[in-house]
């Protein structure tokens, strides 16, 4: 009987071997699929968003970008289904909560190079949730919209929030650039600068004042899909707050512009206006002071139109 428990025991480990190599090679298959049907979705995605960021009348674009998100999140669903992904997609947010709980209650983070960020990531993580939501929830839409050179800006809304104008905005299609640093980290790079001008005007077309600034927007998020994996890709978003207008405002032009370079080392310079009468919610009430004003002089025929006209 001895002669024979060596033969079994190599036959046995002979099968366990046979089991684990097939186990392995299952899941590599697994993950190979995987892999290529997100890069399908990914490159499907990048198909249909290119028209998604040309269409220039508003309310077809609000009709159809929403059928091209049901469309993604369905394609996501499935994928996700598939393949025993994490649904709710908070694979960002559960790995900082376990970071944050390895730290030491004790421990302390002054400010500078060496202090603690995850308050500032847990709050990039929670804007991208919000839109994402937005996005999934069938009914993301602009206030208002313009494309130019194949960069599309979204102002989602503009509501008067305590003494100032909030204004969320999503841009659609800035070039980005990956790079790898030396220890293996993977960043992604947004090429844009953001620029806008507020004209205001009276009642007779006066201009009584202007807003100009760049930078921003706050709290911006140049890269979502760092947060969510699965985010709509070339998305940049974030937030304007603008003081409220004086009440002898009647009409405002706002110009936006979008600087960037391509990939290719070409400028791509995005413009934007919107025209029309002030909502009354945007305005100060009569007898408050408009914040920070400056005057400036400018030529008449700049303030008044009419002036221009008779030259």
């Amino acid at each position: 009987m001895k002669r024979y428990f060596g033969i079994l025991v190599a036959v046995v480990f002979v099968i366990v071997g046979i089991v684990f190599t097939m186990r392995k090679w299952e899941e590599k298959t697994t993950e190979t699929k995987r892999d290529l049907a997100i890069a399908k979705l990914r490159q499907e995605y990048l198909e249909r968003v290119a028209w998604i960021r040309n269409i220039p009348e508003q309310k077809a674009y609000n009709t159809e970008v929403n059928s091209f998100l049901r469309w993604y999140f369905r394609e996501l669903g499935e994928l996700v289904n598939e393949f025993r992904l994490n649904r709710n997609h908070d694979d960002y947010l559960l790995e900082l909560e376990e970071k944050s709980g390895k730290k030491s209650q004790f421990t302390e983070y002054e400010s500078g190079p060496g202090k603690d960020r995850s308050a500032d990531k847990k709050a990039a993580y929670e804007a991208t949730r919000k839109l994402w939501d937005l996005m999934k929830s069938g009914e993301y839409g602009a206030w208002w919209t313009g494309t130019s050179n194949g960069v599309r800006l979204d102002i989602l809304s503009a509501d008067s929030k305590g003494d100032q104008i909030h204004m969320p905005v999503v841009a659609w299609g800035l070039p980005r650039e990956e790079r790898v640093d030396e220890k293996k980290v993977r960043r992604v790079i947004v090429n844009g600068s953001f620029k806008f001008n507020w004209k205001l005007f009276d009642e007779k077309g006066k201009l009584i004042a202007e807003i100009p600034g760049e930078g921003g927007p706050d709290g911006r998020v140049d890269w979502p899909e760092r947060y969510m994996k699965f985010f709509p890709s070339m998305v940049v978003f974030g937030s304007y707050d603008i003081d409220k207008l004086p009440p002898e405002a009647k009409t405002a032009e706002i110009t936006w512009t979008i600087s960037a370079r391509s990939p290719s080392g070409g400028d791509i310079n995005a413009s934007y206006l919107w025209k029309g009468e002030i909502p009354a919610d945007w305005k100060l009430a009569a007898g408050e002071t408009w914040k920070g004003a400056q005057e400036s002089i400018r030529p008449e025929e700049e303030i008044d139109p009419s002036k221009q006209a008779k030259k």
